[in-house]
């Protein structure tokens, strides 16, 4: 009667992850063991330090291949929060437990978006090591790492009496570009950057239309990078823009120069003493804030049409989940819902 061996099944650590290692025999289970371990002719710490490994990635991979706001980002996720931690380590023997000290010394009340930031960045140079054979698996990998922080603070439209006040008081803006600014933002579902990316090309004024396709960026806050796309393939959209807000539009000027900046594109300096200006002017209290307005715009385009996909083309979204997740904050209270509750079955 043939005997029933007991097939090898023991937990291991690797790298600082728990794994389990089956095997039939223990010269498989060996054998699994020194390839796990990447073998004994592993490189000295010097051939790849950390840090010189990081920014071979960044220079190479990163900088020249994404958009300069989010190279910024990246190297900040370096030097604020990886560096620190790892970057005097080999990038060998950087454990799981390293990789989550990272995180915790971002403290608690990081947000959950900028530790996905700074894991974004982590995962690009350890898949890349990886794939360069240095290291046998990517340490983001392990299921005992623990990433949380707070969610970001969502983005609050403004009231719908705010947004009347602010129409209301478009004729009190003296300043060209102050009162065109003011008022594209507050009828169309823009973001900062394409308001600021519009040339005079991009006006239709016999059809009433506006031709969302460049935008403007500022890595350096004192000067506005055009960029002649915009963020997603999906984000270029023509949006009707009613005949009133054309009058609140300077001059015209040539095909190719900005309608908010003329020759060249406006700083975040300039935008920033300009929001202050207008509020000051049409006596508000509170902050003029770009991002508010998309919302709000999308918000109420939402509340009055109950058209989600006329919204998401508005937004230049690629699905409908962002825009239900990220812009379509809805009007509606409790009082709202239990009033149609009552309409619907007689109470």
């Amino acid at each position: 009667m043939p005997i029933n061996k007991k097939k090898i099944r023991r937990e291991i650590t690797v790298n600082g992850a728990r794994i389990w290692v089956t095997a039939d025999t223990e010269q498989e289970y060996a054998d699994k063991i020194t390839r796990l371990s990447g073998n004994t002719e592993r490189p000295t710490r010097s051939q790849h330090n950390f840090t010189q490994y990081a920014y071979r990635w960044f220079n190479v991979f990163s900088w020249p291949n994404v958009e300069e706001v989010t190279a910024i980002t990246y190297k900040r996720q370096l030097d604020l929060h990886i560096l620190p931690v790892i970057g005097d380590k080999a990038i060998e023997d950087v454990t799981v437990q390293d990789v989550q000290e990272i995180f915790n010394a971002m403290g608690e009340y990081a947000s959950q978006q900028t530790k996905n930031k700074c894991k974004m960045v982590l995962n690009q140079i350890f898949k890349m090591a990886v794939e360069d054979r240095i290291i046998p698996f990517n340490p983001l990998s392990s299921t005992s790492l623990r990433i949380k922080g707070p969610s970001a603070v969502s983005i609050e439209p403004y009231s719908v009496a705010e947004m009347r006040y602010f129409a209301a008081h478009l004729d009190d803006l003296t300043v060209d570009d102050d009162r065109a600014w003011f008022a594209l933002s507050i009828c169309l579902p823009l973001r900062p950057e394409e308001v600021l990316g519009l040339r005079w090309q991009d006006i239709d004024e016999e059809n009433l239309i506006v031709k969302v396709r460049s935008t403007v960026s500022h890595p350096d806050r004192n000067m506005g990078v055009f960029k002649p796309y915009t963020k997603t393939d999906s984000s270029q959209r023509d949006l009707a823009i009613p005949a009133r807000i054309l009058g609140y539009l300077p001059e015209r000027g040539r095909p190719l120069e900005f309608v908010i900046g003329g020759c060249s594109p406006a700083s975040y300096t300039k935008i920033r003493r300009m929001r202050e200006r207008i509020a000051r002017t049409i006596g508000y209290d509170g902050t003029i804030t770009p991002r508010r307005f998309r919302t709000t715009v999308a918000t109420d385009i939402s509340a009055t049409t109950h058209d989600l996909k006329l919204v998401q083309r508005m937004l230049g979204h690629a699905t409908p989940q962002m825009t239900l997740k990220h812009y379509d904050k809805g009007r509606s209270t409790a009082v709202d819902a239990t009033d149609a509750i009552g309409k619907c079955y007689g109470f």
